[in-house]
């Protein structure tokens, strides 16, 4: 008995939902959706900004007692001019498109901390070449956009760099090189193990 009313009642829930409704205007119902998308759209946004903040990513040990402690020591952090570069400057797009991609990819990482595949120097110092070579075939195949935000050939002026900077620089202008391929180890240790680094660093 119960099942011969089943399909009448999904029938009469079909037939409401296309139905105006005699409670509501539609203008009421599209006003509150667009409320509801408003709300959840400047959640999810703050949500995400905030996971680009300094403090958040060196709120895990495994990044400040590390990578954190490396940056610290560059002209990332600290120069004459006081412009300072922070970890999602580097590792985070700023477009929204490429910025979700990446905090789903991330994901991973969580996973890592979760498991504790890093959570103590030796076992980060294991596994840093891995996570380095990730890092360095993103950056790669973005042509180092996150760096681009700052750093242009056509914004450089050759004639103020040292002799083997400017000869660099201008050899990856004419070859098109990114400038990962040469600056590996710009703000944090070079991993153990690594090859071809014999240019980097210009």
């Amino acid at each position: 008995m119960g099942n011969a009313n089943q399909p009448q009642e999904k029938m009469g829930f079909w037939q409401r939902l296309r139905r105006p409704s005699a409670r509501y205007s539609v203008l009421a119902i599209v006003s509150t959706f667009f409320v509801l998308g408003i709300l959840f759209w400047g959640g999810f946004n703050t949500a995400m900004e905030a996971t680009n903040t300094l403090e958040f990513c060196i709120g895990c040990h495994e990044m400040r007692d590390t990578v954190y402690q490396e940056y610290k020591k560059t002209i990332h952090y600290a120069n004459r001019t006081g412009v300072r570069a922070i970890c999602s400057d580097c590792h985070v797009p700023k477009d929204w498109t490429h910025k979700l991609i990446r905090k789903i990819q991330a994901s991973g990482e969580v996973w890592g901390k979760i498991t504790g595949t890093i959570d103590t120097p030796e076992k980060f110092e294991a596994k840093r070449l891995t996570l380095a070579e990730h890092e360095w075939a993103r950056m790669k195949a973005s042509d180092s956009r996150e760096c681009r935000n700052c750093h242009t050939f056509e914004g450089m002026s050759f004639d103020a760099q040292k002799d083997r900077s400017k000869k660099q620089h201008e050899i990856g202008k004419k070859t098109n090189k990114t400038c990962i391929d040469c600056h590996k180890g710009i703000a944090h240790q070079k991993p153990k193990g690594m090859k071809g680094d014999e240019d980097d660093d210009v």
